[in-house]
């Protein structure tokens, strides 16, 4: 594997279901993995410029990056049963990837609906979360932010072409990402179209918006602390945009006082959820190098 490639996974769920997963640098090293798990349209792509500074040997220990494409979202085969597009499935789909991949024990980096996931995995099989990067999720979803995120996923017009596809991109999340370039709308356009037979199609199942159907305006959101509890032993890396809509200023503070290892990283300009780019690279590789560290000392042996 070269310095700057990654290798295609393909995974057979339970129920037959071709998934998709990228795996980098999967011959580098003996540090623990990292597992990326996007939101809930998005896909493995999201993670690219992460995964090749992990992978970097020039920037630290260089490690095994799998990026994770659910069922129904990036080059992952899409469910003829929508109800599938749900929390519980798209984790037992994980655990099969990671099974394929002989991962035990990870570090994870997951980007809102990937951050619950993370979250639940610590609550159903602690000895796998070494340490977990939660991208702009909480215990608390704040009913404004989901609506929002209802309002257009699987709702997304039929672009011509990526210009207008990055000017429809800049309509909804503009005032969520003051601060982004002509040149970021056409990379985000990019990562959530693909041409397909001279049209852009986009790259998760419509269908998925399905999973937010029950959410309306009178909707009283379940909290998981429970979930995020399960946490308390690892190190965890918060990120906030600082105009999210999804997670609330109460939620951080409460999470802050009840995890006892804790750092959280507030990016201005950035609403939900932001981008892994820029300086957010450096902040999540100090962050891996922090858990190796904590884990080395807990957990003797390696992976």
């Amino acid at each position: 594997m070269t310095k700057r490639s990654f290798r295609d996974i393909r995974v057979k769920a339970a129920d037959g279901l071709l998934l998709h997963a990228r795996s980098y640098g999967d011959d580098l090293g003996e540090a623990p993995p990292v597992v990326c798990l996007p939101g809930l349209a998005r896909h493995s792509g999201d993670f690219h410029d992460l995964a090749m500074a992990l992978t970097d040997p020039d920037e630290g220990p260089p490690r095994h990056v799998v990026a994770v494409d659910y069922r129904g979202r990036g080059k992952s085969g899409y469910d003829p049963n929508p109800d599938n597009y749900s929390v519980p499935v798209e984790t037992a789909d994980l655990l099969a990837v990671l099974s394929e991949l002989g991962i035990a024990r990870a570090i994870f980096v997951g980007t809102s609906r990937g951050g619950i996931i993370t979250m639940g995995l610590a609550a159903a099989k602690p000895a796998m979360v070494l340490g977990a990067v939660l991208n702009d999720i909480g215990p608390v979803l704040e009913l404004p932010g989901l609506l929002r995120i209802k309002g257009y996923v699987g709702r997304l017009g039929q672009p011509r072409d990526l210009n207008e596809a990055a000017g429809m991109l800049e309509g909804l999340f503009g005032q969520q990402f003051p601060s982004l370039t002509g040149r970021d709308w056409q990379s985000w356009a990019r990562n959530t179209w693909d041409e397909a037979d001279g049209r852009l199609v986009l790259t998760y199942d419509p269908a998925v918006g399905r999973t937010l159907d029950p959410i309306g305006p009178d909707s009283a959101v379940p909290d998981l602390w429970g979930l995020f509890d399960a946490l308390r032993g690892v190190p965890v890396l918060l990120i906030r945009g600082a105009l999210t809509d999804l997670l609330s200023d109460a939620t951080v503070a409460e999470m802050m006082a009840r995890h006892p290892d804790l750092d959280l990283v507030t990016v201005p300009d950035q609403g939900h959820a932001p981008l892994l780019k820029g300086d957010l690279i450096p902040a999540i590789r100090s962050f891996v190098a922090r858990v190796d560290k904590v884990g080395s000392a807990a957990r003797p042996g390696s992976i």
